[in-house]
């Protein structure tokens, strides 16, 4: 797989868990919205996009399905995310 583009959008909250949005595009045809990245008690994390089921939990509407395509992601992602916090700064 190959990941062809990232786009970050910082928020730009005070007091907020949620640092930055991102979408990423596979392959130059398929694209995924509201990636969330989240500041952890261990560090920065991505949330997939998701929704709220009837039983009040969340569900990814989009996720990878093995290990080393969900690595890849968060890579390529939180890396995006550094460059436009250091752009930012």
């Amino acid at each position: 797989m190959k990941i062809s583009d990232v786009r970050v959008r910082l928020v730009q909250k005070e007091d907020s868990k949620l640092k930055a949005v991102a979408s990423m595009t596979i392959e130059d045809c398929f694209v995924i919205h509201d990636i969330k990245i989240i500041e952890g008690q261990e560090g920065y994390f991505i949330a997939m996009p998701s929704r709220k089921a009837s039983d009040g939990e969340y569900k990814d509407i989009a996720h990878p399905i093995n290990t080393d395509t969900r690595k890849q992601i968060i890579d390529v992602i939180l890396n995006a995310f550094n460059e436009e916090v250091a752009k930012a700064e």
